[in-house]
């Protein structure tokens, strides 16, 4: 059997490089930790760290297709994120514009959650640790 050790990154294509990237790094808070131009590709590669730990891989290309459907589509169904105070992180998030679905109790853990959607309607989940 493969040693996984854990999750490297994760790869997020967007459709506007510079309004993800804010979204990412203002209102989220990532890091930028490189940042680089792939003129072949047209491309840009932005790599985002929380704290410490690189974890995001933001790239834009020319005309990505758009996501299928929400969120039970096959593949990524979303992407989520541990905080300390959900009501905090809720209201950090209105702040800034950002909508979120109704908190949610997860019926396993007994603990609170709440999704918003990334400006390419990524569901991004936030979990109350």
């Amino acid at each position: 059997m493969v040693k996984l050790n854990a999750i490297h990154h994760v790869a997020i294509i967007c459709a506007n490089y510079q309004t993800s990237k804010e979204f990412y790094t203002k209102i989220l808070g990532f890091t930028v930790l490189a940042e680089h131009y792939r003129n072949e590709r047209k491309s840009y590669k932005l790599d985002l760290a929380l704290g410490d730990h690189y974890c995001v891989e933001l790239f834009s290309f020319p005309e990505p297709p758009r996501r299928l459907s929400r969120p039970e589509a096959c593949g990524l169904r979303h992407l989520a994120f541990e905080v300390d105070d959900l009501m905090t992180t809720i209201s950090w998030l209105h702040q800034n514009s950002v909508v979120t679905e109704p908190i949610r109790v997860d019926e396993f853990t007994g603990k609170r959650f709440t999704f918003c959607e990334d400006p390419d309607n990524l569901p991004l989940e936030f979990y109350e640790r």
